[in-house]
């Protein structure tokens, strides 16, 4: 993590997002909607692969605005709805809270 005076959490933020994304479209074949594997494996691959992409320096995510934490938390909603294939009507803390995975701020 790269720490200096002009450090524009804007710009992490995105830069962080599209590392996300750009890892999950990798592993869509693996970890998407209609994958083969059980819900706990991909539970697991998520948790190895793609969370500590936005884990790493987390003491310092402190700092941010809402509004940025917000980017991270809407894809991990979504790659969480991916994983274990649910309908639009369930909610997303519903999610968190059955998977025991913990929301990007509390």
């Amino acid at each position: 993590m790269t720490l200096n005076t002009k450090l524009r959490w804007k710009v992490r933020v995105k830069e962080k997002r599209e590392e996300l994304g750009l890892k999950y479209k990798h592993m869509y074949w693996l970890m998407g909607r209609r994958s083969a594997l059980s819900t706990h494996n991909n539970l697991v691959l998520y948790k190895q692969i793609l969370n500590p992409v936005w884990t790493f320096g987390l003491q310092l995510w402190e700092c941010t605005k809402p509004s940025n934490t917000a980017i991270i938390q809407r894809f991990q909603n979504k790659i969480l709805r991916n994983l274990v294939d649910a309908r639009w009507y369930v909610r997303n803390a519903d999610l968190h809270r059955d998977f025991k995975m913990d929301m990007v701020r509390a």
